[in-house]
């Protein structure tokens, strides 16, 4: 009877995560991370130049296109708006600009030729195009179509063989590519850390099973064999839901999967590893082994998350 409880809990628990996995989610609240999308421009001169990203919505979150009216002219001299780093000049360049393109601008802006990178980290444009504009020489650089696709979106734009003063502002200029940008999201470091996070907790899992008394081959093979597959698949799937949903999301599933993986152990421990123990114990005691071993592990990767970010 108790087991058939247990199924029931497993299969709604599972259920949920399948829907979870084939309807992926965004923390939407304000106070949680939100997605962005950065541009690392390599070889970008010292010369000042500003970049925006021109979308293909007219609004996204609070950022719009101007709607004519001067009171709600998104620069730095307007007091409406004077946490804006750019001013009338480079403001009215990307409107101008922007006329003469079926994307829009959005009134977002920021000074690139110091911090090399363009960063919109509060509800960017979900499909734009990267817009870079040199002041100095009223020349602007212009890319092709690209998109967000991830949480946090990387693209990488060489400027090396970029002939800006070549370039000049006309009605035909928006629909010439002069830049290329590339995905730089970083799937290698995120494979090693997936591998290193699966690695750690079944060690720490594998250490709580000597203490708990677990030593002979087929009970130590056991636990290696289902830590590892419920590692891989829990790892896995907060790494689709950390690359889609962000941060917050990550924290939340983290602590439901753990509570679903805990599940699938004690039902196993308490009927295949009760089976093949020469002295079996209560089920409570493979329980609370698994209840232990899932805790420790949990609270570690939280530890080390702090210890070691590139890591966890």
């Amino acid at each position: 009877m108790k087991l058939k409880k247990f199924n029931k809990v497993l299969t709604m628990l599972l259920c949920t995560v399948m829907v979870i996995m084939i309807f992926p989610i965004t923390a939407n609240a304000d106070m949680g991370p939100k997605p962005s999308v950065r541009i690392i421009f390599e070889n970008l001169g010292n010369e000042e130049c500003w970049g925006t990203l021109l979308s293909s919505k007219e609004s996204t979150g609070p950022s719009s296109t101007w709607d004519g009216n001067e009171e709600n002219a998104r620069y730095n001299e307007n007091p409406n708006y004077d946490y804006q780093t750019f001013g009338y000049d480079i403001w009215k360049a990307f409107v101008d600009y922007a006329e003469n393109d079926d994307f829009y601008f959005l009134q977002e802006a920021w000074q690139i030729n110091e911090t090399k990178e363009l960063a919109w980290t509060y509800y960017p444009p979900n499909e734009f195009k990267i817009l870079l504009y040199y002041p100095e020489t009223e020349t602007f650089v212009v890319s092709g179509i690209y998109e967000k696709y991830a949480f946090d979106t990387y693209y990488t734009v060489n400027m090396d063989g970029v002939n800006i003063n070549s370039v000049e502002f006309d009605e035909e200029l928006s629909s010439n590519e002069r830049i290329e940008a590339y995905r730089s999201y970083e799937y290698r470091k995120e494979i090693l850390s997936l591998i290193a996070r699966i690695v750690v907790t079944i060690l720490i899992e594998m250490a709580i099973a000597l203490l708990f008394g677990f030593r002979k081959k087929k009970q130590f093979l056991l636990l290696v064999g289902v830590n590892t597959a419920t590692q891989v698949i829990l790892n896995v799937l907060l790494n689709v839901i950390n690359y889609n949903s962000g941060e917050l999301a990550f924290v939340v599933f983290y602590i439901f999967l753990e509570i679903v993986v805990f599940v699938i152990e004690a039902i196993l421990y308490c009927t295949i590893l009760k089976k093949i123990s020469d002295t079996p114990k209560r089920a409570w005691f493979y329980v609370l082994y698994a209840l232990i071993a899932n805790a420790v592990s949990f609270g570690a990767g939280f530890i080390v998350a702090q210890m070691l970010p590139g890591i966890f």
